[in-house]
């Protein structure tokens, strides 16, 4: 039957193409949009799953890792002197307005952490170590925001608010999803940059001790301090995304385009191989002329899908790699799941298997008798 199959690919190469490119393009328009999607949620809880080995305090009512509520330094001390808190570390995140030499502005989110750890400081360090920040004016910018940031380079000078800072280094891939480009610094530099008072902080790190459990300490933090809410990181990592998706349109509008991709790709493929069936009417009618079984028919119409997913698959795939890899290159850098590549394998074959029945409806009714009539 596989050789049968071929034959019958081989025999209408346009239309076969044509729905090769249907499946093609499918599954490299599923691929890109969920490549663009994995990239934003991972932006969205950057900040929180780069810093998932603490317990994360913040204000009772926030849901977003990316828009804080500034707290109490007295709620750092009240933590501290819980049982099963080994240490807690303040935070500092404020937004500030940047100005280049070369005239440009840009918006930046300025996050500040305590030396000499740096808890919630910088991560993905690329020409730059954490004690570089200590330098006065020293700010470690992103690689990938050089062009937003003035085309700003290591050891140029900038302002953020009127205030004279230089670039001290870079990391590379640090991504957020919000006001601006992250940039990092020490938490007395960030708060004299940005106003932010001294006796507030916009979150606490807190590094539970050997031995307690980490669910217990979250459980005591939130039974003994009011108005804050102590989270499992991960956990709050999941709210921040979908508090982020429900508040806004972008699940809609990405789900909606992989939604067209694959109904396109079914009609694609179901008008293409109905319309090769059509054209090869008197092939089919003489195998089952011949004895050939509606059962066999369709083993045969979908024989010729399976190939053409397989090759769709493996041509879609090397697109979508490759539309990785050149984003990548701008600073849109995702990694899919090992798990989606099996969903994509699935969806390919629902796409090509699917599309064919158009076809095998139509060559299932067919008598054999009407092959041979004028």
């Amino acid at each position: 039957m596989f050789r049968t199959a071929i034959k019958f690919i081989l025999y209408d190469k346009p239309k076969s193409l044509g729905a090769l490119a249907g499946i093609i393009i499918s599954i490299f328009l599923v691929g890109q949009q969920a490549g663009v999607f994995i990239f934003l949620t991972d932006a969205m809880k950057s900040l929180v799953a780069n810093n998932n080995q603490y317990i994360w305090v913040v204000d009772s009512k926030t849901e977003n890792g990316n828009q804080l509520s500034a707290l109490n330094m007295r709620v750092g001390r009240q933590i501290a002197s819980l049982p099963g808190v080994e240490r807690i570390y303040p935070v500092v995140i404020a937004v500030g307005a940047a100005k280049f030499e070369n005239g440009k502005s840009s918006g930046v989110v300025l996050i500040g952490s305590e030396a000499p750890d740096f808890v919630g400081g910088p991560w993905n360090l690329f020409t730059a170590k954490r004690e570089d920040m200590l330098p006065e004016g020293a700010v470690i910018t992103e690689y990938f925001d050089s062009k937003t940031l003035g085309g700003l380079q290591p050891g140029d000078y900038f302002e953020i608010n009127g205030k004279k800072v230089y670039n001290a280094g870079l990391t590379k891939g640090v991504r957020g999803f919000g006001a601006g480009s992250y940039a990092f610094s020490t938490i007395e530099r960030v708060r004299a940059l940005t106003n932010f008072p001294t006796y507030e902080a916009s979150l606490f790190l807190v590094k539970w001790k050997p031995g307690a459990e980490k669910q217990q300490v979250i459980n005591t933090i939130n039974a003994s301090i009011g108005n804050i809410r102590a989270w499992d990181a991960d956990q709050f990592a999941a709210v921040t995304v979908n508090f982020v998706l429900r508040t806004n349109g972008i699940a809609a509008s990405l789900g909606s385009l992989i939604a067209f991709a694959i109904i396109s790709g079914f009609i694609i493929i179901g008008l293409t191989l109905y319309s090769a069936a059509i054209d090869r009417l008197k092939d089919y009618g003489t195998l089952k002329a011949i004895g050939a079984t509606n059962g066999y028919i369709t083993r045969l119409i979908l024989m010729q899908a399976f190939i053409l997913a397989i090759i769709g698959f493996i041509a879609g795939g090397l697109m979508v790699e490759g539309f990785k890899r050149g984003i990548a290159s701008s600073g849109t850098v995702f990694e899919f799941p090992v798990w989606f590549y099996y969903a994509l394998f699935l969806l390919t074959l629902l796409i090509a298997l699917g599309g064919c029945m158009f076809a095998i409806r139509r060559i299932n009714s067919l008598e054999p008798a009407q092959v041979f009539r004028g």
